[in-house]
């Protein structure tokens, strides 16, 4: 049987994150937003994509998260981005809800599953998920490390004028 994912959020990180999943194979994937009609459309649009990309995974999208049973990971992407002036308090009041709502859902909809959050601030939304899902701490993976050291590469690249 082929491994679930869900990545909650359907926004430039979620979307992007379901295709590179779908893209490699890696398990059929269920993106979830609570935007009508989003997840939907970009879940089509990463589907049909396959036959012309070469892959062949099952791409959902909805607004509840009973599609997402099963679950082997689950992937956080929702919540705010960080605005000009916004305090990272600012911004951990603002995404603790949407962590902790969708923990609350993962837990009860793929309880045996892996967490990776990608919301910020990082850290203190990977302590939200832990203590609400009450996973050991190696089923709550936070994802800053790459992204962090990709744009550190790509800056110097541009400040070098080279490629990346």
């Amino acid at each position: 049987m082929r491994k679930k994912v869900t990545v909650v959020g359907a926004g430039n990180v979620g979307a992007n994150c379901a295709l590179r999943i779908a893209g490699k194979e890696l398990a059929d994937v269920v993106l979830v937003d609570v935007v009508e009609g989003i997840p939907q459309g970009k879940g089509l649009d990463i589907l049909e994509s396959g036959p012309v990309e070469g892959y062949d995974v099952m791409v959902t999208g909805a607004n509840d998260y009973e599609p997402t049973a099963n679950s082997d990971i689950v992937v956080i992407t929702a919540g705010f981005p960080r605005k000009p002036g916004m305090s990272r308090d600012d911004l951990l009041l603002a995404n603790y809800e949407i962590v902790k709502t969708a923990t609350e859902q993962a837990v009860k909809y793929s309880p045996n599953s892996i967490l990776i959050l990608v919301t910020n601030p990082l850290d203190a939304m990977c302590w939200v998920a832990q203590q609400v899902s009450k996973f050991s701490n190696n089923r709550v993976i936070g994802m800053a490390g790459v992204l962090d050291t990709a744009r550190y590469r790509t800056f110097i690249a541009m400040e070098l004028g080279v490629s990346v």
